[in-house]
């Protein structure tokens, strides 16, 4: 067993966060025949047949020995955690074309009613089979998650057809029964919410389903009776957590602010960048509705935790609001694989400090390992929320804190040869944006904020 972060001190407790696996079961394609007649169950003996034994490399999704890596080294960092929490993607990337060139190559541009159905029960048992993988590596203890956009058929946001074909399974393997049945289907079968309260807390966990906030595009439609509905339900349950005095954290998977990486690519070859748009992450409306609501209850929400952008980053939705980004398990985007074990006060249910676990696939080391402590690495021993809010500014000023930032932003992964389906790497040219990106969520801000560095 590697290195492990610091025993908690007095009365906390340790929570593990892990995110983005984007689990590939098509890695070994001799395999999927035997995978398409077994039961998800049967699984885990067919992927050890193969001989495929090294985990996924950098541009490459999740396979199974990296998987394997992955929760292994989750369990060794449970401690007696009440709790772990996944925000979001456990599928891969493009899983569904791939299950119809496999599957009916003569039909994969066209698939048939049969081949739509085919795919929808192999993507399934892909599920099951992910939660089966998490609950034996972690016990009894509740799986508090949020959806991710790739948790779906098409890649594009959980769609209705797959959140009631899995709302059981999520139910059942995840939740552990954290909160009644019956009030859990209604919010997850027809927006993809929830809440639950994890037994022996003061705490009530929000996930919420943040890819239908996205700005409008050709793919979603029009969600804006969906964003609506949950935004007015967020603000009714926190109310109610409030009246109760009970404490909330908040999952996500998409979080408000710019498309950082997106925008980077707007750099020009003088070694400045000036934009004069940007892509948002959700639109701007659902995101200036999203604040207000939150500006409501101050005090009330202690921990915010989003994902989607494979990388280690946090940002400020507010001055008292701070936002954590937990990196990817998956190496698809040019990041190592990590994970996050936050540490949490018991009384008030505040984060006070968190280290980080990577996959150094550069050396291929037999486990994760620790890779740096919050509190550590910036000399900062403040509550974690107001310490990231205290970071912010000192990434322009302090050239020592800006980077081991920036290379704590890849987790640990320097590439400096071409990768494929990599973000733009943080360079001189392109840290405004990614700075900028901390600090303002509205477009505007962003943008002045880029251009005036």
């Amino acid at each position: 067993m590697g290195p492990t972060p610091p025993p908690p001190a007095g009365n906390n407790f340790q929570v593990v966060v892990f995110t983005d696996v984007h689990f590939n079961p098509f890695y070994d394609t001799t395999l999927f025949q035997t995978l398409l007649n077994e039961d998800a169950s049967q699984w885990a003996s067919t992927f050890q047949t193969s001989k495929i034994t090294a985990p996924s490399l950098w541009g490459n999704d999740t396979n199974y020995p990296l998987l394997v890596l992955a929760l292994s080294s989750i369990k060794q960092n449970l401690g007696a955690s009440p709790l772990i929490i996944f925000t979001g993607d456990m599928l891969g990337h493009y899983l569904t074309q791939t299950f119809y060139e496999l599957y009916d190559p003569a039909n994969s541009q066209n698939p048939t009613a049969a081949d739509i159905a085919a795919m929808q029960a192999f993507l399934d048992k892909t599920v099951a089979f992910f939660m089966q993988q998490v609950r034996s590596s972690i016990g009894n203890i509740p799986v508090m998650f949020a959806l991710g956009n790739a948790d779906s058929y098409e890649g594009l946001g959980p769609e209705s057809t797959f959140l009631s074909n899995n709302a059981e399974l999520f139910y059942t393997q995840f939740l552990n029964g954290t909160v009644d049945q019956q009030t859990f289907l209604n919010t997850f079968e027809s927006g993809g919410y929830y809440s639950a309260e994890p037994a022996g807390t003061n705490l009530m966990v929000i996930g919420l389903n943040t890819f239908e906030c996205s700005p409008p595009n050709q793919y979603l439609g029009d969600t804006s009776s969906a964003v609506t509905a949950q935004l007015d339900w967020l603000d009714s349950t926190l109310a109610s957590a409030q009246a109760q005095g009970k404490k909330v954290w908040l999952l996500m998977h998409v979080p408000p602010g710019a498309n950082i990486t997106s925008t980077a690519d707007a750099a020009d070859s003088s070694g400045h960048v000036t934009i004069a748009t940007t892509t948002m992450m959700w639109d701007q409306t659902y995101q200036a509705k999203f604040l207000y609501i939150l500006s409501k209850y101050q005090g009330l929400i202690t921990q915010t935790l989003a994902a989607h952008a494979h990388m280690d980053e946090f940002r400020i939705m507010a001055p008292d609001s701070v936002l954590d980004i937990t990196p990817g398990i998956t190496p698809y985007f040019g990041n190592n694989p990590a994970f996050k074990v936050f540490t949490f006060s018991r009384d008030t249910l505040t984060a006070t400090d968190y280290t980080s676990l990577n996959y150094d696939l550069a050396t291929n080391p037999g486990q994760f390992t620790s890779y740096y402590t919050f509190s550590t690495a910036y000399s900062m021993q403040t509550l974690l929320n107001n310490a990231l809010a205290q970071l912010y500014p000192l990434l322009v000023m302090n050239n020592a804190e800006q980077a081991l930032y920036r290379a704590h932003y890849l987790s640990g992964h320097n590439y400096t040869i071409p990768d494929t389906n990599t973000i733009n790497p943080i360079t001189n040219t392109t840290w405004p944006v990614f700075w900028c990106g901390i600090g303002n969520m509205d477009e505007a801000g962003f943008i002045s904020c880029v251009n005036s560095y």
